[in-house]
């Protein structure tokens, strides 16, 4: 499903990630640990295509057996909308728009039709219990069901596998609870893969596997 193999990332001449490499199983869901700083986010970053890793020619990163950094920035931004979905801290909806809005908007840039897309996005929300908060905009929605509005639009392009960063690091503990059996629930129902990068112990002794990173490196 996902094979990385030495990703490094400077900035300046600070070395971030320092030849990190993983494989990740179809239907996985792996956690990613470590204290701040050690790279989690920037490696989470660079599977999921929103940076690149710095130039050697020994990396690679491999999604479903295409090495994305061979990829132009068109091409990358077409196989980031079609296999790839991306869940938030901050779960980054548009406020001037309502749930079902804010779901769809993946499916139009993939160029579905508004019927199609309205169709899935509906179907999502009602299965992540949102079915009476359609035509709600994120400010007249709770914390977590803000979130799980995010959680539709990464799914609704059906995407090989969802990257997560800190989802629930701004959630009460009830929702951050609920989140996380949700995605478990995803996982049963759809095979769905997830890569979540989290500070939540609860969250990360739930994964099936738990990967920790100190100083830019995996360390187990």
């Amino acid at each position: 499903m996902i094979v990385a193999k030495n990703i490094h990332k400077f900035y300046g001449d600070l070395e971030v990630l320092k030849g990190v490499g993983l494989t990740i199983k179809k239907g996985e869901i792996v956690a990613i640990v470590g204290p701040s700083g050690a790279g989690k986010t920037t490696l989470l970053h660079i599977l999921g295509t929103l940076d690149a890793a710095s130039t050697n020619k020994e990396t690679s990163v491999l999604i479903n057996n295409q090495n994305i950094i061979e990829l132009k920035d068109k091409e990358l931004s077409n196989f980031r909308n079609k296999h790839i979905g991306f869940i938030f801290q901050f779960h980054q909806l548009l406020p001037e728009f309502t749930a079902l809005e804010n779901v769809c908007i993946p499916a139009f840039i993939a160029n579905k039709t508004k019927k199609e897309a309205e169709l899935k996005a509906k179907e999502l929300l009602v299965f992540l219990g949102l079915g009476h908060r359609l035509n709600h905009r994120p400010n007249e929605l709770s914390g977590g069901e803000q979130q799980r509005v995010a959680v539709a639009r990464a799914l609704i392009n059906n995407p090989d596998v969802i990257f997560a960063d800190e989802p629930s690091g701004n959630l009460d503990t009830t929702s951050a609870k609920n989140l996380h059996e949700l995605f478990f629930t995803l996982r049963d129902k759809f095979n769905q893969t997830f890569v979540i990068v989290t500070h939540n112990q609860e969250l990360a002794a739930m994964a099936d596997r738990k990967l920790e990173m100190l100083d830019g490196k995996i360390i187990n």
